[in-house]
């Protein structure tokens, strides 16, 4: 039976990534990935840690006359970013995902591919089972819940690893070598909302819809919709116009995503059923036109739907529809010295609805703590002030760049050797696992890199074939060059 992996090379990488695609690994459900790695560290008699959290080192001695090479540690997270197209039939927690070739690319069926990190993962699992590749002495750590907020990389212990080099596999970008990145925080809201019985009325459903979403980092500076603040908008110009009600609503699904659908449920009149899709459509072509070829998919529905027994008392509907809107999200500040960097973002994530109270999720970057803290304080503010309660979370650090160590010069020597040009030296404006590590492993030089993979975090994800195998061809000589 033919796969879409068939006739890839190199073979025992792709072998990995097609196991690995075959193991549901959602953030916080790496057991099962985890378990096929240590099952592979036994058959090969290697020696592993497991630390108190899941995240896992193997230790791979060198290869025969390389004893003396500088010992460096590959370095992948097991866990994968769970999103689907909606109406896509798909549970993560026990079904594989369904690989698509399309030309050069490989892609899922409707869902993440996770590619983002299972392709660096299986790139460290075949280095680690090879016995071509004339490495040094190796390690290997293998992270866990690095996508809900780099939860393993923080609670990994100080100064187990042992090695001076770090390659983080975790990449995104052909022919480029990433020597820094942003450091995060989130910060949530939390309101009391006041309820009160529908009435006699007609229930809808108002879904934004057709966005691209994407890496809440990565993509932030892209100008595609947010699906959350449109829903506010139309929200807006509806409570203004009609005497709708506003039920429930929920939009987004993760902190480090920027939300692609939104959808709340109001209560209507019948009467009001042409004016309200009418308002729907102009608000719909308005943001269409604003948004132009950065993200022309939006669609903006109106359906049937069933009543709703509670809605928002009028005031919480106003306030909460306003703060959707008015809500910062997007680049804050460029940064000065590094030419088409986000230096400070963030990111309006998610919006839900239960128990009587509304939950608004945001997250922020920057690799400067000050900037970073300070947009924080921004959001916070302004939930505040239409009296939220907030919290922050998962504050971890940026990872300063170091373009003169000898990891670095190592790595665009071997680049040019092997595939003929110098790599780009590049920054991140997301969250990498080596800053989080590299504080607690002081001296440790580090670069990231990887094959190229586009539109993470959301359903269009998909991994360059074609990019695999330099990928590979340069990390492996590399290990032989340390």
């Amino acid at each position: 039976m033919s796969t879409a992996l068939d006739n890839l090379e190199p073979a025992p990488l792709w072998r990995h990534f097609g196991a690995l695609s075959a193991i549901p690994r959602a953030s916080e459900k790496e057991a099962a990935a985890r378990d096929y790695v240590l099952a592979l560290a036994a058959r090969l008699g290697l020696e592993t840690t497991q630390d108190g959290v899941g995240n896992l080192v193997v230790r791979k001695p060198a290869r025969p006359g390389r004893e003396g090479a500088v010992p460096a540690v590959l370095q992948g997270h097991l866990d994968m970013v769970c999103e689907k197209n909606e109406g896509t039939v798909h549970n993560f927690d026990t079904d594989p995902i369904r690989l698509v070739r399309d030309g050069d690319w490989l892609k899922a069926d409707r869902t993440t591919l996770g590619a983002d990190n299972g392709v660096g993962v299986a790139a460290a699992l075949a280095v680690m089972e090879s016995e071509d590749v004339a490495h040094g002495p190796l390690e290997f750590l293998f992270t866990i819940d690095e996508e809900s907020g780099l939860t393993g990389a923080s609670e990994f212990p100080e100064r187990l690893l042992q090695s001076k080099y770090f390659l983080n596999l975790d990449g995104e970008e052909e022919g480029t070598l990433c020597i820094g990145c942003a450091g995060g925080i989130n910060t949530v809201g939390r309101r009391k909302v006041t309820r009160q019985p529908a009435g006699a009325a007609a229930g809808w459903r108002l879904r934004v819809a057709g966005l691209q979403g994407g890496h809440s980092g990565i993509d932030i500076n892209k100008g595609r919709g947010n699906a959350v603040r449109i829903l506010g908008r139309v929200l807006q110009v509806l409570l203004d116009r009609l005497p709708l009600a506003l039920g429930d609503l929920t939009g987004g699904s993760k902190r480090n995503a920027i939300p692609r659908e939104a959808s709340a449920i109001v209560a209507l009149d019948l009467i009001h059923e042409q004016e309200l899709k009418s308002l729907a459509a102009t608000v719909e072509a308005e943001v269409k036109s604003e948004l132009g070829v950065f993200d022309p998919g939006l669609r903006i529905t109106v359906e049937a739907a069933d009543l709703p027994e509670l809605v928002l008392s009028e005031a919480d509907a106003d306030l909460v529809a306003g703060l959707l809107a008015g809500l910062p999200h997007g680049v804050v500040e460029m940064s000065p010295d590094v030419a088409g960097l986000v230096q400070t973002s963030t990111n309006l994530a998610t919006v839900a609805t239960s128990a009587g109270e509304v939950v608004i999720e945001t997250s922020q970057r920057s690799p400067l703590a000050s900037a970073k803290l300070a947009v924080a304080r921004r959001v916070a503010t302004q939930l505040r002030m239409l009296g939220f309660e907030v919290a922050h979370s998962g504050n971890y650090p940026g990872w300063k760049p170091e373009p003169a160590s000898d990891i670095v010069r190592k790595s665009k020597a071997v680049h040019e050797e092997l595939l003929g040009h110098v790599p780009e030296l590049v920054a991140m404006h997301a969250g990498l696992e080596c800053g989080v590590i590299g504080e607690k492993h002081p001296g440790m030089q580090m670069i990231s890199f990887g094959p190229h993979i586009v539109d993470v975090h959301s359903p269009s994800e998909r991994l360059k074939i074609s990019s695999v195998m330099p990928f590979w061809t340069f990390l492996t000589g590399l290990l032989e060059r340390l």
